[in-house]
This record gives structure tokens, C-alpha cells and sequence, in this order.
């Protein structure tokens, strides 16, 4: 805290509760709830495999010595059931996250509260995680933003862009595979040749990052005005598709409520999951928060409760509208079930396009924070640590990440990648709930301005809901964690441990409190 309060790393004050509660919200609702509710409620079994069969299924199987259910069930309409699951999971971490970011009220989000309770390594663990969280998960979105952007532009302007420069090369060349009516809504389904190879670039996602870090850039305070005035365009939206959507509700699509029983709710809980990450994006502004003691555990609790509510509405006029069945593969659900409407259809994508941005804004606003916060102890490049001298904004981890979410955004399509962010914030929040414990054992009386009730219990419980939904993921995604844990620990090793201001002793015993040389700018 010393540290960040130094006058050449001091960021900008400017946040209200108000801002930090638009902030999560932002990043709530997204592509989550626009995209993945169908998915949910109608499952996956199009690879109804071993690697593709969560890892709830193995253990349910072992227990009742019955045959294997591949694939993942859909929750049908009791998907309002996993997204209270869901929701109730987030409450615990957002509680334990709450207490944390008071007592800490520093950039880093997780990796600062893991590296002050857990240790180095631990937090090195969950810094390199949060990557999935928020870079890999940006790009996800990014690339939903490009899709939903080039239908808008058809439906509302009749405006048609070449597939080359609004598709990777994978996704434009099954859509020009697959044929049919979805080549008309191109100009042209040719693909340009370069060095002999064919050539498609995803140019709207690209351009989309860019803007946004631009904006991000140029001031914290100017970002969440831009934030605030998105969220309330598509909190509307919500609330429209809810209140009109529920004259249309027919009843007897919510029989069966439950068709797969309580795995399939669970299952549609893991993948729901998605629409709730964010909330924990705020804890990453502590810096620029006026009173981050207060402020921060509102912000956090209230925006999660917000969406949670307007999740369950939503999902429920979802599953009435349309039999559940029929969103079986569509990633445009919401869309769908106005389907004969283009002008509520118009307006429910205007709407995701909203929702898509605002996620952009502030996951590219969270992940430069805690590149900077891994710098200032050593494990990432100095270079990474320095605040803009007019801005007082963290901009060459801004640009970074700008550049390398903009350019994998352009040239892959990685919506797999969804249940990896999954797995990724699911083990940020197991050990954000075991830090609580850990910090109320070694420093009982440090002051908590807000405290977590029945400590341990209430974080214990937490980590066994994570773990539940954790298991409820595909095999295959555990191994991509593993993997990509392995990938992190080598940095770690090959890097960060030789340059560690802890091993060196200069975050510890009285150095600690020495602010470094005044840097003119």
C-alpha cells in the first residue's frame, strides 16, 4: 500500500460506489447471458466423447455404479435454477473478495491478496491465471462483438462487409463449406490469397479493442462515464426482453422443469458461470477508488445481486417463450426467441452489442492492473509497472494487452476457450475464500473494514462450491488448465524467481516502507 501511494506510481482517485457498481455490472452482463442461457438450457452432446463429459459424470457414475452420461445435459428450463447456483457460488467469493479489499486496497485484485496471505508462488499461480480470466476471455468476446456488429449493420442498414475482413480463416471457411443462405449475408465469400495461402482477419474485433484502449488510455474517470452510459442501454434491454417477453411466455414449454435432473442444473451452472464473471474486475480499480474501504465490498455485493436478478428473469422468459429444445447449438438464444419480430430482434442485439463492449471496457480496464501489480514485486518486467505521467493510467500494460487481445481476436476463433476462463476464475475464487482464512489466523487484528461472517465456515463452503462447479467442466478443460499452469509455473522458474523484490529482500523488514527514487517525467 506504501508502494502504490508513491508519487510516480499514485493513479488517479475519481471512482464513486456508484461507478464501482456500474463497473460490475459492465462486466457481468455480457456475452454470457446473450450467448450461452440456449446453451445451457439445451446442453452439448454434438461431441459426446470422454474429453467433452464433465468430471461430475465420472464421479455420479462411480458413486450409483451406473452407466456413463456422456456429453453434458442441458438444465431445460430449470437453467433459472443453475443460474441461482451460480449466482449463490459468486456470493460467497464476492464476500471473501469484499473483506480482502478493504483490508488491501491495491491494484492485482487476487494476485495482491494471494501474494499478501499465500505467499509468492501462490500468487504467481493465480496472477498467471487470471490471464484466462480476463485476456483470454476478452478475446471470446471480442469475437462475439465482431458477429453481432456485421449482423446489426445488415438488419439495420442492409450494410454488408466481404468475409475475409469480418472472420478468422477457420470460421469463413466452414461458413463457405457449409453454404446456403448465411453466403448472402456477405458481399463477397472469396477469399483473398497471399504467399499462397488464403487469408481472412477478423477486423472488427481488432478495431473494438483498439477503441477501447484508447479509451482506457486516456483516463479512468472518462472510462466509467463511457461504462455507466453502456450499462444503462443494456440494462434496458434486459428489462425490455423481460417485460415484453413475458406476454408471450407459453407455460407448458416449462414442462418438464427439470429433465435431466439435478446434474444437468449443475452442469448448466458451470456453463452459465461465464455470465458471471466480472464482478471481481472491480477489485482491480482499488487505486482509483475515492474511499476503497467502503466503496469497493458496495460495488462488488450490489452489482452481483443486480444481475443475478435480472439473470433468473431473463432465463425464465427464456425457457417460456420457446421450448427449451430448440436452442440446442444457437449462440444468439435471446435473439431467437423473438424470432418473426426483426424490430424487437434489432433491439435485443443492439442491446448484446452494448452488453459485449461494456465487458471489452472493463476486462481490458482489470488485466493491465495486475500485470502492473506482478511487476511492482519483481515477477513480470519494471518495464510493465510505470503509470502514464499525465493520465496516471498503467499504459504499456494497456497497450499490450491491447495488442495481443486485438491481434488473437482478428486471426482465431476461441469460444472453446469459455469453459478455460471458467476453470481459471473458479480456482482465483477457491483461493481468495482460503486467503481469508489464512490472513484472519496470521493477523487477527488488522483492521477489516468489512468483515465475512462465521469465519472459517463461510469461506470453506465457498471453496466447496467452487470446487463442485469446477467439476462440473469437460475433462479436456482440466487438462488445458494443467497445461497451462505448467506453462506458467516455467516462467515463473525461468524468470520471476531470479528477479523477485521478495527473494532480494526488498519487500521485506524495513526497506518495506522506503518509498523507491523520485522518476521526473
Amino acid at each position: 500500500m506504501a508502494e502504490a501511494a508513491t508519487p510516480e506510481r499514485k493513479m488517479k482517485r475519481s471512482l464513486t460506489a456508484f461507478d464501482l457498481t456500474c463497473l460490475g455490472i459492465g462486466a457481468i452482463i455480457g456475452s454470457g447471458i446473450f450467448a450461452l442461457t440456449g446453451t445451457a438450457a439445451a446442453g452439448e452432446r454434438a461431441a459426446a466423447d470422454l474429453l467433452h463429459t464433465p468430471v461430475i459424470n465420472f464421479i455420479q457414475a462411480w458413486i450409483s455404479n451406473s452407466p456413463l452420461d456422456m456429453g453434458r445435459a442441458g438444465a431445460g428450463p430449470a437453467v433459472v435454477l443453475s443460474f441461482v447456483v451460480a449466482g449463490f457460488v459468486c456470493a460467497f467469493a464476492a464476500l471473501c473478495y469484499a473483506e480482502l479489499a478493504s483490508m488491501i486496497p491495491v491494484s492485482g485484485s487476487a494476485y495482491t491478496y494471494s501474494y499478501a496471505t499465500l505467499g509468492e508462488i501462490v500468487a504467481w499461480i493465480i496472477g498467471w491465471d487470471l490471464i484466462l480470466e480476463y485476456a483470454v476471455g476478452n478475446m471470446a468476446v471480442a469475437v462475439g462483438w465482431s458477429g453481432y456488429f456485421v449482423k446489426l449493420c445488415g438488419s439495420l442498414f442492409g450494410l454488408k462487409f466481404p468475409l475475409w475482413a469480418v472472420s478468422d480463416y477457420k470460421s469463413a471457411a466452414d461458413i463457405v463449406k457449409q453454404g446456403g443462405d448465411v453466403l448472402q449475408d456477405f458481399s463477397s465469400t472469396s477469399l483473398p490469397v497471399v504467399a499462397g495461402h488464403p487469408i481472412a482477419l477478423n477486423l472488427p474485433a481488432l478495431v473494438i479493442v483498439m477503441l477501447v484502449t484508447i479509451l482506457l488510455i486516456y483516463g479512468i474517470r472518462e472510462s466509467a462515464k463511457t461504462n455507466a452510459t453502456i450499462v444503462i442501454i443494456k440494462v434496458a434491454v434486459v428489462v425490455f426482453f423481460v417485460s415484453f417477453g413475458a406476454f408471450l411466455v407459453n407455460p407448458r414449454n416449462w414442462h418438464p422443469f427439470m429433465p435431466t435432473g439435478f446434474g444437468g442444473v449443475m452442469t448448466g451452472a458451470a456453463i452459465v458461470f461465464f455470465a458471471f464473471i466480472g464482478f471481481d474486475a472491480v477489485s482491480t480499480t482499488a487505486e482509483e477508488t475515492r474511499n476503497p474501504q467502503r466503496d469497493m465490498p458496495i460495488g462488488m455485493i450490489t452489482s452481483l445481486v443486480v444481475c443475478t436478478v435480472l439473470y433468473i428473469l431473463m432465463s425464465g422468459v427464456l425457457t417460456g417463450i420457446k421450448k427449451y429444445t430448440i436452442y440446442l447449438g444457437d449462440s444468439a438464444a435471446v435473439a431467437t426467441a423473438f424470432a418473426g419480430r426483426p424490430w424487437a430482434q434489432a433491439l435485443v442485439s443492439a442491446g448484446a452489442l452494448a452488453g459485449m463492449t461494456s465487458v471489452l471496457l472493463v476486462f481490458q480496464l482489470g488485466q493491465p492492473r495486475i500485470f502492473m501489480a506482478m511487476a511492482r514485486d519483481g515477477l513480470l518486467p519494471q518495464y510493465f509497472a510505470r503509470i502514464h505521467p499525465r493520465f496516471r493510467t498503467p499504459h504499456i500494460t494497456t497497450i499490450w494487452t491491447g495488442i495481443f487481445v486485438g491481434g488473437v481476436a482478428m486471426i482465431t476463433n476461441i469460444g472453446e476457450l469459455a469453459d478455460l476462463t471458467n476453470i481459471g476464475t473458479l480456482f482465483a475464487f477457491v483461493l481468495v475464500c482460503i486467503g481469508v482464512i489464512v490472513l484472519r489466523r496470521t493477523a487477527p487484528q488488522r483492521n477489516r473494514p468489512f468483515r465475512v461472517p462465521w469465519v472459517p465456515w463461510f469461506p470453506i463452503v465457498g471453496v466447496i462450491l467452487c470446487i463442485v462447479l469446477m467439476c462440473s467442466l469437460p475433462v479436456i478443460t482440466w487438462r488445458r488448465f494443467f497445461i497451462w499452469l505448467a506453462l506458467g509455473l516455467f516462467i515463473y522458474f525461468l524468470y520471476s524467481v531470479r528477479h523477485s523484490k521478495l527473494r532480494h529482500g526488498i519487500d521485506t523488514g524495513p526497506t518495506e516502507d522506503q518509498p523507491p527514487p523520485l522518476i521526473k517525467t
